[in-house]
Parts: C-alpha cells; sequence; structure tokens
C-alpha cells in the first residue's frame, strides 16, 4: 500500500487536497539520532587543534552551520576541508558520548514503512558513522538508500529524485537545519522542520520551512490520516 500523507495546511506544490507524499527523504542528525554529544566532542578536538576555545552544546548549537565546508571556511579560514576531516572523523569515531534516538523517530518510520513510504537519508554527516548507528539503533532497513557524507544537500538532492524517480510532488524532506530546508526547496519539494536537533527554532525558521513541528509526535495529525 502506498504512502498518501495529506498535508491540511495549503501549501506550494499541491495538488487540490494537498497531493499524496510517497517519498520521505530524511536528514539523520537532530532529525532521526541524537548525535550530538560526539559531534560537538569532534568539533573540540579540531577546533583546540587549531588554537580556538572549545564549544559547549549550546555554544555549538548558535555557531554551527551547514554546509559544513562553509562553517570552517568562515572559523577557520585557510585550512583545507580535507585535512580538518583527517582530524574530525577520527575525533568521531573515538567519541563515547551515547548516540540515541530522536523521540518518536522510531514510531514514525515504523508508520511510514507500513504504508509503504519510500525513505531515504540524505546526511553531511560521515558515512561510516552513520552507517554503524544506523545499525546499531536497528534502523538500517528501513531506508532504501542512506546518502552521507555530503558536503552540499542542495547539489545532491536533485539527482537522488532522479536516480529514483521520485516526483517532486510526492516527496517532502524533513530536517533540523537550515540546509535541509534550502536543500528541499533547491529540489522543489516540500520542507518539514523538526525542533529536536541542531539549530534554534528562530534560527531555522529564518528558511521558512513549508511546516515546523516541534518533533516528529507531531507529523500524524499534521499531515492527516494514512492511507
Amino acid at each position: 500500500m502506498l504512502c498518501k500523507l495529506r498535508f491540511e495546511l495549503d501549501l506550494p506544490g499541491g495538488e487540490g487536497d494537498g497531493g499524496g507524499m510517497r517519498n520521505v527523504i530524511f536528514d539523520w542528525s537532530g532529525t532521526v539520532v541524537d548525535d550530538l554529544g560526539p559531534v560537538v566532542e569532534a568539533t573540540n578536538v579540531v577546533l583546540t587543534r587549531y588554537g580556538l576555545e572549545a564549544l559547549d552544546r549550546d555554544g555549538f548549537r548558535r555557531q554551527f552551520s551547514l554546509p559544513f565546508v562553509d562553517y570552517y571556511a568562515r572559523i577557520l579560514p585557510g585550512v583545507d576541508i580535507e585535512e580538518l576531516e583527517t582530524v574530525f572523523r577520527p575525533a568521531m569515531a573515538a567519541s563515547t558520548a551515547a548516540v540515541t534516538l530522536i523521540p518518536m523517530a522510531l514510531s514514525f518510520l515504523e508508520s511510514c514503512a507500513s504504508a509503504g513510504c519510500r525513505m531515504f537519508v540524505l546526511s553531511s554527516a560521515p558515512p561510516e558513522a552513520v552507517e554503524a548507528q544506523a545499525a546499531d539503533l536497528g534502523l538500517s532497513g528501513f531506508f532504501e538508500v542512506i546518502y552521507a557524507g555530503v558536503r552540499d544537500k542542495r547539489e545532491r538532492i536533485g539527482s537522488i529524485l532522479l536516480e529514483h524517480g521520485l516526483l517532486p510532488a510526492e516527496t517532502v524532506m524533513i530536517g533540523d537545519m537550515r540546509h535541509d530546508v534550502h536543500a528541499a526547496q533547491a529540489a522543489g519539494i516540500r520542507s518539514i522542520a523538526v525542533l529536536t536537533g541542531y539549530e534554534f527554532p528562530e534560527v531555522i525558521a529564518e528558511s521558512r520551512p513549508d511546516v515546523t513541528v516541534a518533533d516528529l509526535s507531531h507529523l500524524a495529525g499534521l499531515l492527516g490520516a494514512w492511507r
């Protein structure tokens, strides 16, 4: 049975009653899993290696932005991104900070799966981290493909739609950062912002997502009945 989520709001790109949402592209960090602990730890290893002060959790959330290439160009101008990744990735892999499921993420994935949704991940996080987390948390089987280590989602998302034959009117992107919303906008699909992750509400609001929810538990009511 195909997934047909019906928007109850008048959103751009809809068809009559909102159109059928059969394809869901998920961001990973802050949307499906809470990996802020190891990401902050690894980022601080990079910052202190180059003489900058370490950040606490809220300080990181206020400063960090995607694409991460632009973030590091802003705070460490002139340092090659490949060099930075050789510091960041081992530090993240060595972190012992817990990575947990975002509240209601599993039930939402299960609902999407039972309704026949096609699901994908589009993430900037290191591929080895995303794949390990998905396996450890029992999430790998939900997704057709996990695209990780993507430096600029705006440049990649369109080709994902083409590769898998995903119609824009039937596809939505769910994420926790402005960059996720901008990626959806670049592909001409709808965007849902969740407030469970990296960016504060007033920050992600700047990108003007089609819908904003506190967490994934609100989506069933917002999107209407599962068909």
